[in-house]
């Protein structure tokens, strides 16, 4: 059956890349690093710092998921 979604890397679409799972795993290793930064160092010094580097950290995961699937939204699309 053509349309059941079992083609070309099966129902998700193909896995992703060697790249992006290593620019995946950089980008979480950074949001991790940034909280335990965060609350084990700057906020000795300063709080509302504190905070501010953890709300980058917050932004970072949906950008990282987003990258792991591109490989798979592309493949979708054609």
């Amino acid at each position: 059956m053509a349309g059941n979604g079992q083609g070309r890397g099966g129902p998700g679409g193909p896995p992703p890349s060697r790249r992006d799972k290593r620019l995946y795993f950089a980008l979480m290793s950074v949001c991790i690093g940034l909280f335990v930064i965060s609350w084990a160092v700057v906020d000795r010094y300063s709080v509302l710092w504190a905070i501010i580097l953890s709300v980058v950290a917050l932004a970072i995961p949906p950008f990282a998921a987003i990258i792991a699937n591109a490989a798979s939204a592309t493949d979708r699309r054609r």
